[in-house]
């Protein structure tokens, strides 16, 4: 009986194992399915969409000057590409919804109305985040950079070194945006504790710059961005704990 009863519960761990393995197999078709139909809706306007992202650099450009293509390919294959990138970032909340669907069952009501609204403010300060950098730092970096080109040098920047740029920034900004959600989750999970992270404020700030000199171009007006903002959302996060702490 005890051996028929094992064989009992193996299969039925490997029967729930595959149930589990083909609900995930579900939710990922599912989330790139989503990406595919926002890339096909978004495919015909793809040289308008990359006119728009280069618009900070197009504007700090003299009078005249255009970007580059210095590759065959690239005035096809460029625009594709920053549109397939579009596509996902467009339908991050879908690919999040998701996954919520696939972990959702598995958690207590507690940790459900824990997780949501992170999840929901995650999704919404990674989109700030790239909004900042398109329209706060990008304009000043570029109008500094361009700024700094000598006399008789003409500044031709390539279609696809212009997009490796923008699509770091992008990164980098909407994860930076996350930091009160880390600082709140830290807290929230008892890691450690709101006065713990105020006695590390000043390795903080120093990090922040650090981070800033590695991750964003090589000038003075995106490193100081990064850093400033990710040293006022670490503030931000750090006050949301306290509060959340007390209530």
């Amino acid at each position: 009986m005890t051996t028929e009863s094992n064989v009992n519960k193996e299969e039925s761990a490997q029967q729930s194992l595959i149930q589990h393995l083909m609900e995930l197999r579900s939710c990922i078709l599912k989330a790139l399915l989503g990406v595919v139909v926002i890339f096909f809706g978004l495919i015909w306007f793809r040289n308008d969409i990359y006119t728009f992202v280069a618009m900070p650099l197009i504007q700090a450009l003299p009078a005249g000057s255009k970007l580059i293509a210095t590759e065959v390919t690239s005035t096809f294959l460029v625009p594709i590409k920053l549109t397939l990138w579009l596509s996902f970032f467009a339908a991050v909340p879908w690919v999040i919804y998701q996954i919520w669907l696939f972990i959702a069952p598995g958690l207590y009501q507690k940790e459900r109305r824990l997780v949501f609204p992170m999840v929901f403010s995650s999704i919404l300060l990674f989109y700030l985040g790239m909004m900042f950098a398109y329209f706060a730092v990008m304009p000043l970096m570029f109008k500094f950079l361009v700024g700094t080109t000598p006399d008789g040098v003409e500044m031709a920047t390539d279609i696809s070194q212009y997009l490796s740029v923008i699509l770091r920034l992008f990164f980098i900004f909407g994860v930076a945006f996350e930091v009160p959600v880390a600082i709140i989750l830290l807290v929230l999970m008892n890691v450690i504790t709101v006065d713990k992270i105020s006695s590390k404020r000043p390795y903080i700030i120093i990090g922040a710059f650090i981070v800033a000199a590695v991750v964003t171009p090589p000038d003075v007006l995106s490193q100081v961005a990064f850093a400033g903002m990710t040293i006022i959302l670490f503030e931000v996060g750090l006050w949301i704990a306290k509060q959340l702490k007390r209530s």
